[in-house]
């Protein structure tokens, strides 16, 4: 990637608590329409949402809850996933400096091995065709040694290195990363992300459980199409290919 130089030095709200930072900062931007990256981050979030209209378990202070703005107006409505690929990528390749087994499950979860460490809900705002405001809200595990929710199969940072960290300066290295990835996207570099993408995809190889509104069934990942849908090859060979919600992971 080429070093980050076009976007201004990133603006950091930090506040105690709030019910959502993507909500926060959606108000924030409608208010002030503050600089590109400008980023809200909260020690506790009292109804922070998931994919799927899902909420998020995070302790009072111990990882990091946050929303970055971006306002591609270069950027197509037919091509958005790309955005969702470049953010995604930023917090796996920064996850990757402290161990192996990061990946990115489809769209834009990230996983250890079989775990959940971080999640993220993308909301784009489109005039015209194109993308004139996406808001990223993020939760990343970082300090938490105990889940207490209902989710399968949630673990943090602390819990996988065994070292506490700084949750600050793991953001500011993924809004680096970010900033980077997006100079490369407004400079339609695109090939390389995309290619980095699918190199980083949750279980990339072998065939693997799955289930959607017919049932149960066993496919191998072939990627995902540059419009997001997920593309599988079944036991019996057949193509198979799915938009976000239509197809779940088995576990």
């Amino acid at each position: 990637m080429t070093p980050f130089s076009k976007i201004p030095p990133v603006n950091i709200i930090r506040i105690a608590e709030t019910d959502s930072t993507n909500r926060y900062l959606t108000i924030l931007c409608a208010e002030q329409q503050p600089p590109e990256l400008t980023t809200v981050l909260a020690d506790y979030q009292t109804s922070g949402r998931g994919q799927r209209g899902n909420s998020w378990e995070a302790e009072r202070g111990k990882n990091l809850l946050f929303s970055t703005v971006l306002r591609p107006s270069f950027l197509e409505a037919k091509r958005q996933f790309l955005l969702s690929q470049i953010v995604s990528l930023s917090i796996k390749e920064e996850l990757d400096n402290y161990g192996k087994g990061f990946s990115i499950k489809w769209p834009n979860d990230i996983y250890w091995y079989e775990k959940k460490i971080c999640g993220m809900l993308i909301e784009n705002d489109l005039i015209g065709n194109y993308i004139s405001q996406s808001i990223s809200g993020i939760g990343l595990n970082i300090n938490q040694d105990r889940f207490y929710s209902t989710a399968p199969n949630p673990v943090s940072l602390k819990q996988i290195t065994g070292k506490s960290q700084e949750p600050e300066l793991i953001l500011r290295s993924v809004l680096n990363r970010i900033a980077t990835y997006y100079v490369e996207l407004r400079a339609e570099k695109t090939t390389e992300i995309t290619k980095r993408y699918h190199r980083s995809l949750f279980r990339r190889d072998g065939m693997h459980p799955y289930i959607d509104s017919s049932g149960q069934f066993t496919a191998e990942l072939i990627g995902v199409a540059p419009e997001g849908n997920l593309i599988l090859r079944d036991e019996s060979g057949a193509e198979r290919r799915y938009a976000f919600k239509e197809v779940s992971y088995l576990f």
